[in-house]
Formats: C-alpha cells, sequence, structure tokens
C-alpha cells in the first residue's frame, strides 16, 4: 500500500474517509476481522480539547486517529457494562497529512485505522507494520 496522492477535485468529506477506512477492516486478515464487530468506527473533523488534554498535545492536527478501549488481552468478564471500543479518526488531521506527505489518501487512512485497530489488539508497532503489510491494496494498482 504505496504511492502518490492525486490531488484533484475536493476534498473527502468524513462519510468519504469512514468509506475508505471501513474498506480497509473489510480486507483485514479474517483472524483480526472477527474481533473488531463490536468496536465503534466514526469519523471526527478534530479531537476535542479535553482529548488533546489527557494526550498532551496543544493542537488538534497532531492527531489522526484514536483508539477508545483497552486492549482485547486486557479485558475480562467484568468489563461487562462498559462503554464498547471506539476508533476514531480525525478528518482534518488526515487531511492536512494527505497534503503535507503527498502520500495516496487511501493508504493514509488505511495507515492510521490499522494503527487503531492494532492498539485494540495491543500490538507492537512491529507487528502493526506487519499487519498493515497484510492487507491488499485497493487502489488497483
Amino acid at each position: 500500500m504505496s504511492g502518490q496522492a492525486t490531488f484533484s477535485g475536493q476534498a473527502p468529506d468524513a462519510d468519504g474517509i469512514e468509506a475508505i477506512g471501513r474498506a480497509t477492516i473489510a480486507r483485514l486478515p479474517e483472524q483480526f476481522a472477527v474481533h473488531l464487530g463490536d468496536i465503534v468506527f466514526v469519523v471526527e473533523e478534530f479531537a476535542d480539547d479535553e482529548t488533546l488534554a489527557a494526550l498532551g498535545l496543544e493542537h488538534p492536527l497532531e492527531l489522526s486517529g484514536l483508539y477508545h478501549g483497552r486492549p482485547l488481552g486486557e479485558k475480562s468478564s467484568m468489563d461487562s457494562g462498559t462503554m464498547p471500543d471506539r476508533i476514531v479518526l480525525y478528518r482534518r488531521a488526515i487531511l492536512e497529512e494527505w497534503i503535507e506527505t503527498g502520500v495516496r489518501l487511501d493508504d493514509l487512512v488505511a495507515h492510521v485505522t490499522i494503527h487503531e485497530i492494532g492498539h485494540h489488539f495491543g500490538l507492537s508497532d512491529d507487528d502493526m507494520h506487519a499487519l498493515e503489510e497484510s492487507v491488499p491494496d485497493d487502489s488497483g494498482s
């Protein structure tokens, strides 16, 4: 999953970013996909001030995605009644990175989505990279 962005037309709205993220999830290997059914997946414009403060960040463009929840290996039967895990992609930060780096938008959204899924599984950065490499490219190239 690599390439250069083609800059034409308008930047996608939240639904467009979500569609790319969901397409990425649909291409995950089955052993990962089966454990994602209860995760809420959303796209927001920016991280809110409370989220940024909790992470020690000063500007909303510093955060392109976030996993809210406990990694699977830390869950127990005592977790019933808790809020569902969530993956949030932050549209404006993703678009800013897209413009700055020239990375294809679908590759960038896939990267952020897989990184946040990796947190759900408690994966290391190396494991997240391997997972990203295992997802087929849907760009047709």
